[in-house]
């Protein structure tokens, strides 16, 4: 009965189940509602995506481009707090999930805002705030997000896009929508949405915002663009930016939200009336009167206002009293205005085309690499160079661009500067941009980073501010720059333009309007708009635009422009007048970079177990060392400094001893018939009783003792291999006042630049043979010439050292195997593969350009030149270089190659080439040029092809 009832169960249960799979598949699937627009602007398919995700923000677009997506949320505040300044706040994040990385922080996630993060938002932030309705003053926070990206788009132009259709299907009351696009040039052409590798190779990166028929923002970082090419750039991204806006509009049509009504915070006529009767004439004088300073008229300003709200106190209107400052703001304003268009002069005085009188002053501070002081009017900047190793670059972690930046300026806005009292923070949104803004305008300048390596650090102190500070921060850095000796190709200069216009009541157009040059701080904030454009004489090199008004017609900014090129270059003569090239600074505050090649064996003898030499050696020397592949980088802050960090380098590495140099030495050993002398590098020669003194010498013990530092001269090699020294070549020759010759030249060349080594061992190829450190002054226009390198073969070949031990043991045995200690070469020298690592000299003279004061040495690799040696003449080592033809003579046949006779006891070989082996017999001769050379100094001989 149990298995009669569970089956009746079971059949009932099967009867069932499509009806309860059904009820359950309709009661919890939701598709959600997404909606979508499809558009192409340059080339490139975009898409704008709603509901799918963040569907609780007021608004939410996901904008995308390729495979590269942004999300963009706003949301307001819900209650109606009393205030009297829009709080509008833009965040733009990056996160490294975003191009697949974890991030490399200790705590693995992302930290504080990067500089990069803050200056997207400010891009996101311009256009969008003017087209608030005025007396909106409700709390709105965008939130912009890259959701991913491939590396080929820059998001903040889409981030701005999207913030703008997001804004679009909210509730809050906005004028928009906008449209942002980015324009590049390469080779004259315009590019509409560059791609980062097209923008690389672009001379212009121009950011436009704009509504349907007016201009919003401008952003621009050029390689001196010129004002005509400037303005045709600005007239096709208009017609590009609108290609936006449609779209935005058909999106909100389909999931847009009602418009709320929100309270707005207005001024009533009435209270505005009343403060122009009680003030309006007190604030003309002030205005009228140009003796007024920037304190000073401010002060009279808030006489007047404090005598205003004596009045409604007295009256007691409440109203009035809440809204005050703001009344009185409106009234300054309209009389401002009205006297700019009216009678064409200005607060302090000047023409509407009139700069500020101008300061400058270069090398303020001597001790610094490069410092400048600039004035313009009641602004004054301070600007300091430093110069640091290429490691000391920037290190970005964005989501786009280069990883590193190796040219920096830093904008510092401190409260004494404006005579107030605040706290210092952290990254502030308008020091950053301001920073940038400079930054963007010298880079145009810079020489390239092949002839030019350091890392530049630009630090502007603004030390009073009275309008247009980041203008004056470029005139300042500018002079800074050729201060320091940075070869920069000319100076750069800016200025702050404004905009005073007058409006339609009754349409809201422009009617009539001024055009204000080098804008004072009231100016700025009283006017409609501050253009700041920097550049050189040729063109522009950096513009951002930002406004007040909910737009300006592209054709009063397009007639801006004239009038800033006037400007830079009024300001670019007195900046002239000061410092035209970049100095020549000789002295202890010039700084010092060189770069040597090593193998790698020898960095890792350098830098020691876990860094600690190399830290132990720049904390002794104050100089910066970094190691790369077979590579060394060395900052010293001047000629003293690097010294002595390459005296401490050489007697760790070592370096080659040549005949006819002159070293000093540490007496390790005393022997019957001399002494051992360790030398850099722990290389050890022999000092014979014979040349210790120009007098016979009986007892070596009366002259020398273990550990007494000598100075010696290294004279040859004897049959053992060891060095042969000699102290008297050293000293002067009796009965003479006059110096030995090979000392004098000696001593000569101790005063002139340190020579850089460069390793003998793992040398595989003719380039690194041929490598050279030449070092290289920075000058005003002139390029850096490059040195040329010394072949391997016409260099004095490097000496071998033994140790004391092995020379004692041989002496005990007097039985030398020279076979079994080493294997002579061409040249005769043994190779003890016992003895201690050692470098080779690769120096090149630095050239006689006296265009700057900072020598850098650089490697540099010089291509061999054909040259043809006369048969009939005997071919010496010294003589065969790189490319040098000669006739030789076959002197033996050998599985793989030739060993070639050149003549005068010097023997070459040639290899076969695959399957291209020739009958030779000994005794042909053949025509053939040196191609390279061995890791023996043997050269290596190619056929001359006679076609």
């Amino acid at each position: 009965m149990s298995l009669f009832l569970r089956l009746r169960r079971n059949q009932t249960l099967f009867r069932t189940l499509p009806r309860f799979r059904t009820i359950f598949s309709s009661s919890t699937t939701k598709v959600l509602e997404t909606f979508n627009e499809q558009f192409e602007i340059g080339s490139r398919l975009i898409t704008l995506e709603t509901g799918k995700i963040a569907r609780f923000a007021n608004g939410a677009v996901v904008l995308g481009i390729d495979e590269t997506k942004v999300l963009s949320t706003v949301c307001s505040a819900k209650g109606d707090a009393v205030r009297d300044f829009l709080p509008l706040t833009v965040d733009y994040q990056e996160k490294q999930f975003a191009q697949g990385l974890i991030p490399a922080t200790y705590m693995r996630r992302e930290g504080a805002p990067k500089e990069r993060e803050l200056l997207c938002g400010r891009i996101i932030d311009r256009p969008i705030r003017p087209l608030f309705p005025p007396g909106f003053y409700h709390e709105v926070q965008v939130l912009a997000s890259v959701l991913s990206s491939d590396g080929k788009q820059d998001p903040d132009v889409l981030a701005a896009n999207a913030t703008s259709a997001a804004l679009m299907l909210s509730d809050i009351p906005w004028g928009g929508p906008i449209g942002m696009i980015r324009i590049g040039r390469i080779h004259g052409q315009f590019i509409v949405n560059p791609t980062m590798d097209e923008l690389s190779l672009s001379d212009l990166n121009l950011i436009y915002a704009c509504t349907r028929d007016k201009t919003l923002m401008i952003d621009v970082q050029a390689r001196e663009i010129t004002e005509k090419d400037l303005e045709s750039a600005l007239r096709l991204a208009h017609p590009e930016a609108i290609k936006y806006i449609e779209p935005q509009i058909r999106l909100a049509a389909k999931a847009g939200k009602s418009k709320k009504e929100y309270k707005l915070s207005m001024l009533s006529d009435k209270t505005v009336e009343k403060v122009a009767k009680l003030a309006e004439s007190s604030i003309e004088k002030v205005f009228t009167d140009p003796a007024y300073g920037k304190f000073e008229r401010g002060e009279a300003l808030e006489n007047i206002t404090q005598d205003v709200r004596k009045v409604f106190e007295e009256e007691g209107d409440e109203e009035s009293l809440k809204v005050l400052p703001k009344a009185v703001d409106t009234v300054r304003k309209k009389v401002v205005r009205k006297r700019i268009i009216a009678e064409g002069f200005r607060l302090d005085g000047r023409h509407l085309n009139e700069v500020r009188p101008l300061y400058c002053e270069s090398g303020i501070l001597p001790m610094l690499h490069g410092s400048a002081l600039f004035n313009r009017g009641d602004t004054q900047v301070l600007c300091t160079v430093t110069l640091g190793a290429p490691t000391d670059a920037q290190h970005l972690d964005s989501l786009v661009g280069p990883p590193t930046k190796r040219f920096m300026l830093h904008y510092s806005f401190p409260p004494f500067c404006i005579n107030e009292v605040g706290k210092r923070g952290g990254l502030n949104r308008r020091e950053v941009g301001h920073g940038t803004l400079a930054e963007k305008a010298l880079l145009a300048v810079l020489p390239p980073e092949d002839d030019f390596p350091y890392t530049v650090r630009v630090n502007s102190e603004v030390m009073a501010s009275d309008g247009s500070t980041s203008m004056a921060t470029v005139c300042g850095g500018s002079m800074a720059l050729m201060d320091a000796g940075i070869p920069v190709r000319e100076h750069v200069a800016g200025v702050s333009v404004g905009l005073v216009t007058e409006l339609d009541p009754s349409t809201g157009k422009i009617t009539d309007y001024r055009i204000l040059t080098d804008i004072l701080g009231l100016e700025d904030h009283l006017g409609d708009i501050d253009f700041k454009i920097a550049g050189t004489r040729k063109g522009v090199t950096a513009i951002q635009l930002d406004m007040k008004p909910a737009g300006i017609p592209i054709d009063i900014v397009c007639e801006c422009l004239e009038p800033a090129r006037k400007a830079r270059l009024h300001i670019l003569d007195h900046m002239e007048q000061e410092v035209t090239v970049p100095r020549i600074k000789n002295d202890c505050t010039s700084p010092r970079l060189v770069t040597l090649k090593y193998s790698n064996d020898a960095l890792r003898r350098l830098v020691g177990p876990m860094g600690v030499l190399k830290r132990k050696l720049e904390e002794e020397t104050g100089a910066r060392l970094s190691v790369g592949d077979g590579t060394l980088t060395i900052v010293a802050k001047n000629a003293s400094v690097m010294e002595r960090i390459l005296e401490k380098i050489d007697f760790i590495v070592g370096r080659e001893i040549e005949v006819g140099g002159t070293y000093k030495g540490v007496v390790t050993s005393v022997k019957e018939y001399g002494v051992f002398v360790e030398l850099n590098g722990g290389q050890q020669g022999l000092l014979h009783i014979s040349e210790l003194s120009h007098e016979p010498v009986s007892q070596i013990s009366d002259l020398v003792s273990v550990g007494q530092q000598l100075d010696v001269m290294c004279i040859g090699q004897d049959i053992r291999g060891n060095i042969k020294l000699s102290h008297k070549a050293t000293l002067p020759s009796p009965g003479s006042f006059k110096t030995n010759v090979v000392a004098e030249r000696s001593a000569a060349s101790a005063k002139e630049k340190a020579n850089i080594w460069a390793p003998v061992w793992n040398v595989p190829s003719t380039e690194e043979k041929s490598n050279s450190a030449s070092e290289l002054p920075i000058g005003s226009k002139h390029e850096a010439s490059e040195a040329k390198s010394k072949s391997a073969a016409s260099q004095i070949p490097v000496i071998l050292i033994r140790s004391v031990a092995e020379c004692d043991d041989e002496e005990k045995s007097n039985s030398v195997d020279l076979s079994s200690k080493g294997t002579t070469v061409n040249n005769g020298v043994q190779s003890n593969r016992k003895s201690k690592s050692r470098r080779s000299k690769n120096t090149a003279d630095s050239p006689s350009s006296d265009s700057g004061p900072l020598p850098y040495k650089n490697v540099k690799v010089s291509k061999p030149s054909i040259q043809k040696a006369d048969d009939k003449a005997t071919v010496t080592a010294k003589d065969l270089k790189l490319g040098t033809e000669v006739t030789a003579t076959v002197y033996q046949v050998c599985a793989h190659g030739l060993v070639l006779e050149l003549g005068g006891g010097l023997r070459g070989m040639y290899r076969f080439k695959e399957n291209n082996k020739s009958d030779f017999n000994i005794g042909d001769e053949l025509r053939v040029v040196c191609s390279s050379f061995n890791s023996k100094g043997v050269p290596v001989l190619s056929l001359v092809d006679n076609e």
